[in-house]
């Protein structure tokens, strides 16, 4: 067994290629050569909590033993990435408030009494979805009758448990507005510590779910999306991939219905029913 806060022997080239050829697998994330030396850091500490010494031990144990499955939610724990913030990308939700609600009420001879459904996928810690709580209620307060609906789902079981809890530090709600942070947000009655939580009226509009989007259907839902934000996902995932995704995406969205993605990522080149409404904002034709 290792000695406690003992480095493992490094990961060799061919472990390497297991397990980044496993996460590409099931979880559509591309580990390249050059991301070695990060999935190697990433996975230490999984190494240190089960004792082994080596990447050979951890391979055999992911592969070869029925415990395999349960160490799996903890891998993909380590490998994700879950960088998010509140209000990030503020455009997409202004156009959310000034395009595509008012549209969803005008048609309403089309929809009565329908909820406008959002999907957050690859929520993270759920900074993203309870963004959208915010701003879906801001416009139902002035829109009476108006109803909607936030689905959320992420990979990361240890995300979601976080995002559920709706506990954040100050430095990750800065970008809140003063307003909303008075309306939306409570402190902690411990001033010293600086957390403060979602109201439990916004959590509760909420609904969190584990899912892998690499899932060939999405039980859940079909064709009866009005919104989908997946921002900042897609970037991790081989070309292919993308496009059997983004593909999904299009079978859950209703005809009408915008696709929000990351600053850095694109639908062009792929043959898609979708229109480029602005960058990054995408309706489906």
């Amino acid at each position: 067994m290792q000695i406690k806060n003992e480095p493992a022997k490094s990961m060799s080239d061919n472990e390497f290629g297991r397990l980044s050829d496993f996460i590409g697998d099931h979880c559509g994330i591309k580990m390249p050569a050059v991301k070695k030396i990060m999935l190697e850091a990433r996975l230490q500490k999984r190494l240190r909590a089960l004792g082994f010494s080596s990447f050979r031990e951890y391979c055999d144990l992911l592969f070869n033993t029925p415990d395999g499955a349960g160490e799996l939610v903890h891998m993909i724990d380590a490998v994700t990435t879950n960088k998010t913030d509140f209000f990030r990308e503020p455009v997409h939700f202004a156009f959310l408030t000034e395009n595509a609600l008012p549209e969803f009420i005008n048609d309403g001879d089309q929809h009565p009494a329908k909820k406008f459904t959002v999907w957050s996928a690859g929520c993270s810690t759920g900074e993203e979805p309870y963004t959208l709580a915010i701003v879906l209620s801001e416009f139902a307060a002035r829109y009476p009758g108006f109803q909607f609906a936030i689905m959320a789902t992420d990979i990361s079981t240890k995300v979601l448990e976080q995002a559920r809890l709706g506990i954040y530090d100050r430095n990750q709600v800065a970008m809140v507005p003063p307003f909303f942070m008075l309306k939306y947000f409570m402190r902690s009655k411990d001033r010293n510590k600086g957390a403060v939580r979602i109201v439990p009226e916004l959590r509760s509009l909420v609904r969190f779910q584990w899912l892998n989007l690499m899932n060939k259907h999405f039980t859940f839902f079909d064709g009866d999306v009005d919104a989908i934000f997946c921002r900042n996902v897609i970037i991790y995932f081989e070309r292919e991939t993308q496009y059997k995704l983004l593909s999904r995406f299009c079978s859950s969205l209703k005809t009408g219905g915008h696709l929000f993605l990351g600053h850095a990522e694109t639908v062009h080149g792929f043959d898609l029913p979708l229109v480029r409404i602005a960058s990054t904002i995408y309706r489906k034709a």
